[in-house]
């Protein structure tokens, strides 16, 4: 048994069609230069695509939630018009690999404020993928707390005493030093 922090294989979603609105494939870099240990599976877009067919056609349908398909572990979960997968080995553990997609989601809810679907996705991509490299970091679990995931995530909002500084602020700071020097100077 090899134990290792790669976990993740990949990260994809699926629209209601099938089609791919996000993917990400992971191959660990400490596995790349052994012929042993490196993985041939999802190397090309081709088969990067059939395996995203296939696992479409066994997923459509709501109601389940982990998979077996081809030789690898699907963990899945239906949001409105989207499917949202982790890719892993057969040997991984599943409550693991349910527990990081099921906070990734928790995360991307959040931050989506509850619009988990195609355009919210699609239009804040920058958020959803930070979401993603927040969870999981070159398929390794990273972290599965969801408030924390969003608050690292979230855009800073802006701070309403905030001091813009401009050429008029600096020109009234020097008026306002050389008039209480002037001052000074006629006081001696």
């Amino acid at each position: 048994m090899n134990l290792s922090l790669y976990s993740i294989n990949a990260f994809v979603i699926l629209d209601s069609e099938g089609n791919r609105v996000l993917a990400k494939y992971y191959r660990p870099k400490s596995l790349q230069g052994h012929p042993q240990g490196e993985s041939k599976d999802f190397l090309t877009l081709k088969e990067q695509k059939a395996f995203e067919k296939g696992l479409y056609a066994k997923t459509k349908k709501p109601g389940g939630d982990i998979i077996l398909y081809d030789g690898h572990l699907a963990v899945y979960k239906h949001s409105l018009d989207l499917i949202i997968y982790f890719i892993s080995g057969p040997s991984e553990n599943e409550l693991m690999i349910s527990t990081a997609l099921n906070s990734l989601v928790d995360a991307m809810s959040l931050l989506l404020r509850n619009q988990l679907e195609k355009r919210g996705v699609l239009e804040n991509l920058d958020l959803v993928l930070l979401c993603l490299d927040e969870t999981v970091d070159d398929g390794i679990v990273v972290d599965t707390d969801a408030a924390a995931i969003a608050s690292r995530v979230s855009r800073s909002r802006p701070d309403t005493t905030e001091i813009n500084i401009n050429e008029q602020t600096i020109m009234n700071a020097y008026q306002t030093v050389r008039d209480r020097v002037a001052q000074r100077i006629g006081q001696l």
